[in-house]
């Protein structure tokens, strides 16, 4: 299966980068090399791109669509929370710009044997960014204790009937052990009361946590953030595109906190903390897809983009 992806808000994540030629650039999560392809078209004919992914089909595609940029482009494989290694490795201090795409791709998706997707039921249960780490979804699922489930469920995916599921799941498991998507879609919407399941597919919710968990999504997420935007030169841009509310609200109390002055007592007659405005916020509300583009590409319509400045 060739791998494709539609990169999401194409246009908006590259205004928001305010390229420039000779300019260095980071994308940590590649994918199939859309936007990357454009930043470094852009930045031609001196700028430079870092980039890093988990996934060796995406590494592989992406290698191969930014070939005729040969000798401006560096990609590791690794999990963009790691950027330090990347950019030592890469003999980069600072960067001009940084793009972050926290989306699934639709490669990913749409490939069954990939197991990420609650529309493909003999697919396994997967889920794992870098095929090489240990943890699936199938260990979740059949070794994880009742209440590690249901705090997956409740804590990722926002999932209201989170514990009647984990019982269900301990249930079925107790007969024979799970192993296809299907199963597992099978115990959410037997689960779940059909009056709950009016607003799209049961199973995402489940699908999205157990896929948080599985490749540590959340972990570390904020001081990744934070640091990679003290890696920016001045007035250079971080660019984020998040696909669901958790994401979102890391990265927006992260961009708020650096953007936060003096933070002492009101009643101290000087500042004391020391601590100085980092950033200034391009997008004080988040920017969504259009019409025309969410018509197109579906996977859109849940994606935020926010932007950031760097000042000092």
């Amino acid at each position: 299966m060739a791998f494709s992806h539609l990169p999401v808000m194409l246009e908006e994540c590259l205004d928001g980068l305010n390229i420039k030629d000779g300019g260095v650039y980071y994308d940590g999560t590649i994918g199939g090399g859309g936007h990357s392809y454009e930043i470094l078209k852009r930045c031609a004919p001196h700028g430079r791109l870092i980039a890093t992914d988990l996934d060796d089909d995406a590494i592989a595609a992406a290698t191969e669509r930014l070939k005729c940029f040969e000798g401006r482009f560096e990609i590791f494989k690794a999990n963009y929370k790691n950027y330090e290694t990347a950019f030592k490795s890469a003999g980069i201090e600072k960067v001009d710009g940084i793009l972050l795409d926290f989306g699934v791709s639709s490669y990913q998706l749409d490939c069954e044997e990939r197991g990420f997707s609650y529309m493909k039921p003999n697919a396994p249960l997967d889920m794992r960014m870098d095929s090489g780490s240990q943890l699936t979804a199938e260990i979740i699922l059949n070794e994880y204790s009742e209440r590690q489930i249901a705090f997956i469920l409740k804590e990722y995916g926002e999932e209201k009937f989170a514990n009647a599921i984990a019982a269900n799941i301990i249930k079925a498991r107790a007969g024979r052990r799970l192993k296809t998507c299907g199963q597992f879609v099978e115990i959410i919407e037997n689960t779940i009361p059909r009056k709950f399941q009016q607003n799209g597919p049961a199973a995402r919710k489940s699908f999205q946590a157990v896929r948080i968990a599985v490749n540590g999504e959340l972990e570390g997420l904020y001081e990744c953030v934070t640091g990679l935007t003290r890696r920016l030169k001045k007035g250079g841009r971080i660019v984020i595109l998040t696909f669901h509310s958790l994401e979102d609200r890391i990265v927006k109390r992260a961009f708020k906190e650096m953007e936060l002055d003096c933070i002492c007592d009101k009643s101290l007659p000087v500042c004391v903390c020391g601590k100085k405005k980092e950033i200034e916020i391009i997008t004080k509300k988040p920017t969504v897809a259009t019409v025309k583009e969410t018509a197109l590409n579906s996977r859109s319509k849940c994606a935020k983009l926010r932007i950031a400045e760097r000042i000092i």
